[in-house]
């Protein structure tokens, strides 16, 4: 089980997913090549053996990057597990120096570095559902 967020450029003044126009199509991260520089300047530990599924470990976590095999590149899926606000600074290192925003896919809200009610969320979830992680 793991908290989904996806990594994409959107336009000022969009909040949240129900705040796109039905027409809004986001620019494209980049080329495959210049994605993976980013990751690797952005998280220099990734494990980028498979450029279309990266790995990034923490002391408590762990983030699955689903960067897929399109090229240009038009979002970046992290698939989260564990535990640990600290997750949150590779996450928006990532979304930094990707020039994109951080979508919680299980709210549709766009989050900041501030903002951990989603992640405190999805982890009391799980630990209701499957116990708490180790």
């Amino acid at each position: 089980m793991s908290w989904d967020v996806l990594l994409l450029r959107l336009p000022d003044g969009i909040a949240s997913v129900q705040d796109m126009p039905d027409d809004c199509t986001p620019p494209p991260l980049g080329r495959q090549a210049e994605v993976l520089a980013a990751v690797s300047e952005a998280a220099p530990e990734t494990d980028l053996s498979d450029p279309t599924w990266g790995h990034l470990l923490g002391p408590t976590w762990s983030i699955e990057l689903n960067i897929g095999e399109e090229d240009p590149v038009d979002s970046v899926m992290l698939h989260i597990r564990g535990s640990g606000d600290d997750v949150l600074t590779p996450v928006f290192r990532l979304a930094g120096t990707l020039g994109c925003r951080v979508l919680d896919c299980a709210t549709g809200d766009l989050i900041t570095p501030q903002e951990l009610s989603g992640w405190h969320a999805f982890q009391a979830f799980r630990d209701h559902v499957i116990g708490p992680s180790r």
